[in-house]
């Protein structure tokens, strides 16, 4: 089984989550900016690269590393993986619109089109993420 190095990024403004659905592909559910960390980059740089590839957010701050879990990528079509994902704490810096729309340029997996992200702010005990994305939700304050 191949092990892939993921990055998950709560970026929280106030006391809020940073939340997306896939315009295009409504079954991948409410998710947060994740993405695959590139072969010798760091993870704390993953995660700045990915949230700002899937938000067009810029000047995010890391506030803190929260942890490592695995997840069975066979939930996600990819029988022969386990993600090990590493969750960071991310703030977003004011002012921040309410809610948008941003283009991931370059996704991962084989089909390299753009993808469509709707993105809001919910508050943390509403986010109701999918595909275990919550699994450390609960260490941020």
């Amino acid at each position: 089984m191949k092990r892939v190095q993921k990055v998950v990024a709560y970026i929280t403004l106030g006391d809020r989550l940073l939340v997306f659905t896939q315009r295009d592909y409504p079954d991948a559910g409410v998710q947060v900016p994740a993405g695959t960390v590139e072969t010798g980059e760091p993870i704390y740089t993953a995660v700045l690269r990915e949230a700002e590839e899937e938000t067009g957010l810029k000047n995010l701050k890391l506030v803190k590393y929260l942890g490592a879990r695995d997840f069975d990528a066979a939930k996600v079509l990819r029988p022969d993986e386990i993600h090990e994902r590493h969750f960071f704490h991310l703030e977003a810096a004011n002012p921040a619109p309410e809610q948008w729309q941003h283009w991931e340029m370059t996704p991962s997996g084989d089909d390299k089109t753009p993808v469509a992200f709707d993105l809001k702010w919910v508050e943390k005990k509403r986010a109701d993420l999918f595909y275990d994305f919550d699994a450390l939700l609960d260490k941020i304050a």
